[in-house]
């Protein structure tokens, strides 16, 4: 019987050598890639350009064998563990100096069952993969606003989007997940097996295993009516806002951004580089209500400009791909709040007046409708009732204006907090969050604290918003 990563753990971690490191290359159906390879800087790369790290190895692993083999290498060599899915992670946590890279990108299976309206979808799938695929038979499933964001990260976390309101969080539409644990085993978990694990998936990201499938509920998308709306900087813009979102029917997802005018057709040029405000909307409901709901959005105040129009639902998550490829740099801050308050307005529009470039943005995506329908003790997300997850976006080009970026974020988050909750969602914390962890999951933190001491005792799981193992005591 093969010796697992806790075994070897119990009589102390061996560091690698080239014999070892040749056998887990022969054990491998992917590829292994060492600092000598010619494609070794490619492999390493990540989304966030913040992170230039340098790992020991990089597995691309082919199928679940392989990650196996990984995660039991890595337990046993005591290697920091690195597991990359879209690879999208601000913090970094896709990446590592001097350990062991999972890079998932390579499962990219998707298997959509129309009839019993679920799909089936590995790791390393984008949404846009998963969105394709579920489009060809009218289906969806809540995802994110990026197509090229990957869809493990964003469900473990909890999983917010255009969709959320109608159709909950994408962790409350997870029906199952295929997992492997700490000690290198593979197993299967879902309401009915393994359910603590479940409950733990759903919201308490990445610390309890690799998950190398996610079986997702579909529900009837066939289009929708999307695509932004710009409006002046106005407290009176955001007012409106929230009282759409509070009279609105569930199928109105509109998303409050605060950016820069964006240099397209539909923006006057006199409006193009100045703050505004931007409302995202992706109307899943009937054709002819349409009508109706620009009118809504036209009420909200002066509209500057807007590309609203019927498309297929996965066109909406596309629509900003081109102004944040990889490459970027990019520094977040998360909180939940309950409805703003004037206060709270006032500090967004001083903040919002000062934005630095056009590919920053603040975003606040309402927490209600199906997501407040699952109890805060129903999955580890622990805000349901929650009136918005705000995103502090601060994301930039050049590293010589790191800084100036930096000390905008920090500045904004500092201003906020007396308008805010203790915790925010899990991604869009950044790396230097890691103290806020037991206020993002309240009151559901140790009963994950526990479970992460039955999964992953040694937190071989730790790159992460992590949550160290309960004591035995």
């Amino acid at each position: 019987m093969a010796t697992t990563a806790t075994d070897t753990r119990a009589s102390g971690p061996r560091e690698p050598d080239a014999e070892a490191i040749l056998a887990l290359a022969e054990r491998l159906h992917g590829t292994l890639v060492t600092p000598d390879d010619p494609d070794y800087d490619r492999a390493r790369r990540v989304y966030n350009a913040m992170h230039d790290r340098h790992p020991r190895l990089i597995v691309q692993a082919a199928g679940v064998a392989d990650v196996m083999a990984a995660v039991t290498f890595a337990g046993r060599h005591g290697l920091p563990l690195a597991v990359r899915g879209g690879g999208h992670s601000v913090p970094g946590f896709g990446t590592c100096d001097d350990g062991l890279v999972l890079d998932l990108a390579r499962l990219r299976g998707i298997r959509v069952d129309p009839a019993g309206q679920r799909v089936r979808a590995e790791a390393g799938c984008t949404w846009a993969d998963l969105n394709h695929a579920t489009a060809a038979f009218g289906l969806a499933t809540p995802g994110g606003i990026v197509s090229t964001t990957g869809i493990a990260g964003l469900t473990l976390g909890g999983g917010l989007g255009y969709l959320n309101r109608r159709c909950g969080l994408a962790c409350d539409n997870l029906l199952s997940a295929d997992v492997v644990t700490a000690d290198g085993n593979f197993l299967t978990c879902s309401e009915e097996a393994h359910a603590e694990l479940f409950w733990a998936l759903r919201g308490g990201g990445g610390n309890f295993g690799v998950v190398t499938s996610f079986e997702y509920r579909l529900h009837e998308v066939p289009d929708i009516l999307g695509g932004p709306t710009f409006y002046p900087l106005d407290a009176e813009v955001i007012r409106r806002y929230q009282a759409l979102i509070a009279r609105a029917p569930e199928a109105l997802g509109a998303i409050l951004g605060i950016t820069l005018g964006p240099p397209l057709p539909f923006v006057p040029e006199r409006w193009q580089g100045q703050p505004v405000i931007v409302v995202l909307t992706c109307w899943s409901g009937p054709t002819a209500e349409d009508e109706a709901i620009r009118e809504r959005l036209d009420g909200l105040g002066p509209v500057i400009g807007q590309a609203l129009q019927r498309m297929p639902y996965p066109l909406i998550n596309t629509l900003f791909d081109e102004l944040l490829p990889a490459g970027l740099r990019h520094y977040w801050k998360g909180c939940f709040s309950g409805p703003l308050d004037e206060e709270a307005i006032a500090v967004h529009l001083e903040h919002g007046a000062r934005i630095p470039c056009l590919e920053t943005a603040t975003l606040l995506f309402p927490i209600d409708g199906a997501c407040r329908r699952v109890a805060p003790e129903a999955t580890a997300f622990a805000y349901r009732e929650a009136a918005f997850a705000t995103v502090l976006g601060p994301s930039w080009r050049d590293p010589a204006d790191d800084e100036r970026h930096l000390a905008w974020g920090r500045a904004y988050y500092r201003a906020l907090q007396p308008h805010v909750e203790p915790g925010g969602y899990v991604n869009f914390m950044s790396a230097d969050d890691g103290d806020r962890v037991p206020d993002n999951y309240r009151q559901n933190y140790d009963r994950l604290a526990r479970i992460k001491a039955r999964y992953d005792p040694g937190n071989l799981f730790h790159l992460n918003q992590n949550i160290p193992p309960a004591s035995a005591s």
